[in-house]
């Protein structure tokens, strides 16, 4: 039977989605970030189907979302984006300390993939954390400073940023540092996987996809990178992107 724990990971709010024989046992492990307004809880058929297939999957909750849900307005959520991004990132290897304490990850099998705002995520944290072994990236961005003078422009145009140019500018130079498209030599061919929808209005197609392009070069299994793009596909993970992904993980961790 597959169970779905709750659990605080170092005071992370997490499920942790897995056979309930095997919950004490080690296992390889995934752990899935959620996007930007969404929650842990609305990943769960990608976690069921892992955990059918002998996975421990890890869905966290992250800041101002979930169970962190703060009282603050919708503007302070939206500026305190690419900080949910870092947190996120920096609470990644939180989780894998906590799973490693207690034993729970088999022969170090412990991956990374997410949505959006968790695509995002996993692709800087891929800049950050040799460990992981195994990554997915589903309609997020790798081109994280582009993206983010992106946002910036249309916020702009909207009315005026609660925020100085002064601290803009300090983020662009500290998303620098967990920018994949400027460090693509540390995928060190581990696998990638990337789903995008052409049709995606929010975080745009062509950042993934022309980082792929340029990516396959440090690949020498050409296996290990993929790219599937779905024509008519809008900002929404499509069951077909959620399938492939569970096979990604099955064959690669």
């Amino acid at each position: 039977m597959i169970g779905i724990f709750h659990q605080e990971i170092k005071s992370i709010p997490c499920l942790v989605i897995v056979d309930s024989i095997k919950e004490k046992e080690p296992l390889p492990t995934l752990t899935y970030f959620h996007g930007f307004t969404s929650a842990k809880e609305h990943n769960l058929p990608l976690a069921y189907l892992l955990a059918e297939e002998g996975y421990r999957v890890i869905l966290p909750d992250s800041m101002y979302h979930g169970e962190r849900e703060a009282e603050i307005s919708s503007i302070k959520k939206q500026i305190s984006f690419w900080d949910i991004v870092m947190q996120n990132v920096n609470e990644l290897k939180v989780i894998k300390d906590g799973l490693d304490e207690e034993n729970l990850i088999l022969d170090n099998r412990f991956g990374i993939a997410g949505t959006s705002m968790g695509g995002i995520t996993t692709a800087a944290a891929l800049t950050q954390f040799p460990w992981v072994k195994a990554a997915g990236v589903l309609m997020g961005s790798p081109k994280i400073t582009t993206y983010a003078k992106t946002l910036v422009n249309s916020f702009k145009k909207m009315g005026d940023l609660p925020v100085t140019d002064e601290m803009i500018d300090k983020l662009y130079e500290q998303l620098q540092h967990y920018d994949l498209s400027n460090h693509a030599e540390k995928l060190k061919e581990r696998p990638l996987l990337f789903w995008h929808g052409e049709n995606d209005s929010v975080v745009p197609f062509d950042h993934s996809y022309t980082f792929f392009e340029d990516a396959k070069q440090y690949y020498t299994n050409q296996e290990n990178i993929q790219f599937l793009k779905e024509t008519n596909a809008g900002h929404k993970v499509s069951r077909y992107a959620i399938l492939e992904t569970v096979k990604w993980f099955i064959k690669h961790l």
